[in-house]
């Protein structure tokens, strides 16, 4: 004994289609803070390490007198 429409393929539920789609990757949903491109932090500036260690400095000194 058989089915009776033999001919017929079983329908397959596409789960992958199904909830909610995913949201992009990759991209922050803020801006940060310190980004490159403003006035502060301009494009193809980099500061030095002598600045870098003159930051450091200060704020050591900071850190001692708190």
């Amino acid at each position: 004994m058989g089915r009776a429409n033999s001919q017929e393929r079983p329908v397959m539920v596409d789960y992958k289609k199904s909830g909610v789609p995913k949201g992009p990757k990759g991209s922050p949903r803020y801006a940060e803070h310190n980004a490159y491109g403003t006035a502060k932090t301009p494009f193809n500036v980099r500061p030095g390490k002598a600045d870098l260690l003159a930051r450091m400095k200060a704020n050591a000194q900071k850190a001692k007198k708190s």
